[in-house]
């Protein structure tokens, strides 16, 4: 949650700051802040010592900050920069980032949750005067305490007494050209350019500038000036970290002519599609080769068990996964919810396969279940979209899902990435173990054809948002699918309630009639997935109970399905294909359907009230 950016070189700080906050508003929108160290050339001694540091702070998003900018002229090539999700305290400018101590002089910014922070402020005393009610305040009191004219040192001493996550970025006003970050739990990038250097919680603010990075890990602080970055751990002893190249551009991460990142992303699908799975099969031998597994053919026969590990949308992937690798590759599959698997016991060995499935590579909950499932002895790997997240440095291999950057919160492009590495994972291992040859090229040629029929389904865009239209002002809804597409009815249930705040249910078809059927009526909506397969006809005898109820039916159904329209008051086909490969069709019109309601209803598309897109703390 929450996003850092801060920026020290020799161009104008504020409009990096700010141009950088837009990038990551995705991650916290309550509130935002900068914090300036004005060049010293323009002090004079007739001014207030403290007016060297200029910080402005706004309740809102991005826009309330810059209108709050707007006339105050400033000569910084030094600041940093925050946007909040709020956790310890309301959504107040006192509560807004950056934090100061007591002098005004010790600047930071703070992503994470400090734990023990009651007994930090006890220890402190009653001489440190708190402005705020956030758990982050006291880290600024805290290095105040250590400091003796070392930053650094001041922070390493601050961090021993820390108990929580963290990523922090400070500066102090008698060090106009000394920043110093440390991460903990809470992803932080340092960009390298000529003479400058960025600091933030993504790559996303610095792709304009470089694309050149450093990764923190956690336990690492960096020193940062203008000429020099100085590494270092917790115990202060020097690490030598490599360079990543980043091969996103800006002009990816941007809008491209859609009127929302979400349309956009949703309308990218068939290319980020092609992207994923490209090289990554062999249709001569009806195969895939995933190479990150690293696993050897005898470890992959080895396996008897394959556990899911994922958050949100990512789990609705992996449901949809594990019908995939149980139907192609013969082997049980678990798909537990990250935050659920960690406060359990877990029954793991060597003969179990874990994936870690997440978009940002961050979700903390993920991290903590993959280090619990690597810690019992389990092979484990990663699936996430990020490129030197922590989840891919984390675990012993895995597969980017190549989706390229993903702006607005909702989840859209990367569940259908998501599922298609986990198909390809399912193939890889049910041609090693029991699945012909033949069911893998007939797969892999219908998976060809999926990016073309994505723009099929993609080209009846108008016809959604007017079936949005038609049904936005209902404050239910009721989603249904069986097999393969019950996940799918899940992911679109979640999308609704994500970004239009109607209330939203998902069950498999077959479970409505013990005891969901009871809130049907004229007034509650149900969004049915109907296609083609081995469950269609127990999927229709399911709509057509929900027919007698005299509920409004909006299916998804397969082209030239003409019993369809009997059933339903408005249908949207789909192209045919296999069935373990619909969820990459079946779920667009869901998206889509969102997306529109979300419009007509006023709403934020790109970042929904209490949501952020990164989910970095527990």
């Amino acid at each position: 949650m929450c996003g850092i950016v801060a920026y020290i070189g020799s161009k104008q700080a504020l409009p990096i700051l700010v141009n950088g906050l837009r990038r990551l508003e995705y991650r916290g929108y309550d509130s935002a802040g900068v914090a300036l160290i004005e060049n010293r050339s323009q002090s004079t001694e007739s001014r207030n010592p403290e007016a060297s540091i200029q910080c402005v702070r706004a309740v809102g998003k991005i826009d309330n900050l810059s209108e709050k900018l707007k006339g105050q002229s400033f000569d910084s090539t030094f600041g940093i920069a925050h946007t909040r999700w709020a956790t310890h305290g309301g959504v107040t400018e006192s509560n807004a980032h950056p934090h100061s101590d007591c002098s005004g002089k010790i600047i930071l910014a703070h992503n994470g949750i400090i734990e023990n922070y009651r007994e930090l402020k006890e220890k402190l005393g009653s001489s440190h005067i708190y402005k705020s009610e956030t758990d982050s305040e006291v880290l600024a009191h805290l290095i105040e305490f250590y400091y003796r004219g070392d930053l650094r040192k001041a922070v390493l001493e601050a961090l021993a007494q820390v108990c929580g996550t963290y990523g922090l970025v400070v500066m102090h006003g008698d060090h106009p050209s000394l920043l110093v970050s440390a991460r903990l739990g809470s992803p932080l990038v340092i960009g390298l350019g000529e003479q400058e250097y960025f600091v933030a919680s993504d790559a996303t603010p610095m792709l304009a500038y470089t694309k050149k990075v450093i990764f923190l890990e956690d336990g690492e602080v960096a020193e940062v000036s203008r000429e020099n970055l100085h590494i270092v751990n917790l115990k202060d002893q020097n690490i030598t970290k490599q360079t990543s190249q980043i091969e996103w551009d800006e002009a990816s991460a941007q809008k491209q002519g859609f009127d929302h990142f979400m349309l956009k992303e949703i309308f990218d699908q068939p290319t980020v599609l092609q992207d994923a799975i490209r090289g990554r099969y062999k249709t001569e031998e009806g195969t895939a080769h995933l190479a990150g597994l690293n696993m050897t053919d005898a470890e992959m026969r080895s396996i008897k068990r394959v556990i899911l590990i994922a958050c949100g949308t990512a789990s609705y992937a992996a449901m949809a996964g594990k019908y995939m690798f149980e139907r192609l590759a013969g082997i049980p599959v678990e798909v537990d919810v990250a935050s659920e698997f960690r406060y359990r016991d877990p029954i793991i060995d060597n003969q179990t396969l874990v994936f870690g499935i997440s978009q940002s590579g961050e979700t903390a909950d993920t991290l903590a279940a993959i280090k619990e499932a690597k810690r019992k002895g389990a092979f484990v790997r990663g699936i996430v979209n990020v490129v030197g997240s922590t989840i891919a440095r984390e675990t012993d291999g895995g597969t980017y899902i190549h989706a390229g950057p993903e702006l607005a919160v909702a989840s859209t492009k990367a569940f259908t990435n998501m599922t298609a590495i986990l198909l390809l994972y399912a193939l890889q291992f049910g041609r090693l173990n029991k699945l012909s040859v033949a069911t893998g090229q007939r797969l892999l040629a219908a998976l060809a054809e999926i990016p073309e029929k994505m723009k099929l389904v993609l080209a009846q865009n108008e016809k959604i948002k007017e079936l949005a239209n038609k049904y936005k002002n209902n404050p239910n809804f009721l989603f249904l699918g069986r097999g393969v597409n019950f996940p799918v009815a899940l992911e679109g249930s979640l999308k609704l309630k994500e970004i239009t705040y109607i209330h939203s249910e998902a069950v498999a078809g077959g479970e409505m009639k013990h005891g969901p059927i009871a809130l049907l009526s004229p007034m509650f909506p149900v969004f049915a997935i109907m296609t083609k397969n081995q469950l269609y006809d127990k999927m229709r005898s399911n709509i057509e109970e929900v027919k007698a109820r005299k509920a409004p039916i909006i299916l998804v159904a397969t082209e030239g399905d003409l019993g369809a329209a009997e059933l339903a008051q408005d249908v949207i086909f789909v192209p045919p294909t296999m069935e373990v490969l619909e969820p990459l069709l079946n779920t667009l019109p869901l998206q889509l359907f969102a997306y529109h309601t979300a419009v007509a209803l006023g709403r934020d598309v790109d970042r929904p009230r209490n949501l952020a897109k990164s989910v970095t703390v527990e």
